[in-house]
């Protein structure tokens, strides 16, 4: 999630430890992939009080599954069928009115029922109930992962998305599309009645890599307002990062 300039250990910033530590989890197997829209198309659908953050002009959505582990409150351990699960999330990227970048989510469907509706009760983030799986393999290329999600009451075919890596990458250089699109570690989000909260993440720097793409899925896009034309124009993997969630927290202009 926002912009950061750690190389080693965990991403610091000023603003993102005034809020306390409430929850840890670990992200495993991500593909980032993303296609470049017209910066007037992410903006029409921003709440006041954020505007579309862009890369030499672009403005940038994004389809991102993942999976889901370890994830537990601050002080409690993992437990067996409410820790691991997997997600997809369509995001875009933008900044507040102080200039302070984040992500943005149109929606993150999750097949662990308890974490969507926590997600959407105290996050106010748009989680879908959804039925997925994934599986990993090893091929030619090196480790394969195979995913699918199907959004409840969703009539068409699952998303499927299937990817090889071979490689254990490294973080993304200071200044690239590669660092503009993954190095986020801030998140907004809003009430029905578009009441702004941002809240924060901390992590090491994602190890980064370009992996070989052998099927996506455009349509979690769709749903959200945009049609995204081709194969993505970046696509990346990244190694398992340990996160700390921080606390949400009532965005108030400057």
């Amino acid at each position: 999630m926002s912009s950061g300039s750690a190389r080693a250990g965990t991403v610091s910033f000023n603003w993102l430890h005034a809020s306390p530590a409430v929850g840890r989890q670990q992200w495993r197997d991500l593909l980032f992939l993303h296609w470049p829209v017209h910066p007037a198309a992410v903006q029409a659908t921003l709440p006041p009080g954020l505007v579309v953050d862009t890369f030499h002009g672009d403005a940038w959505v994004g389809i991102v599954p993942f999976a889901m582990a370890r994830v537990r409150p601050r002080f409690l351990p993992p437990l067996p069928w409410l820790s691991w699960f997997l997600e997809l999330n369509v995001r875009t990227y933008v900044r507040d009115s102080a200039g302070n970048p984040g992500v943005w989510f149109y929606s993150l469907d999750c097949n662990q029922p308890v974490a969507v509706a926590l997600a959407r009760s105290l996050f106010h983030l748009p989680y879908q109930h959804a039925r997925m799986r994934a599986r990993r393999e090893r091929d030619q290329e090196g480790e394969a992962l195979q995913y699918q999600c199907r959004r409840w009451g969703q009539p068409s075919p699952p998303w499927r998305y299937a990817w090889s890596t071979k490689q254990l990458g490294a973080p993304a250089a200071d200044g690239s599309l590669d660092y503009f699109l993954v190095e986020r570690y801030a998140l907004y989000c809003a009430t029905a009645r578009q009441r702004l909260y941002r809240g924060t993440v901390s992590h090491a720097p994602y190890a980064v890599h370009t992996p070989t793409v052998q099927a996506f899925d455009t349509g979690p896009a769709t749903l959200a307002g945009f049609t995204l034309e081709g194969p993505p124009a970046s696509a990346l993997a990244a190694q398992p990062v340990d996160v700390t969630i921080h606390a949400l927290r009532p965005h108030a202009p400057p």
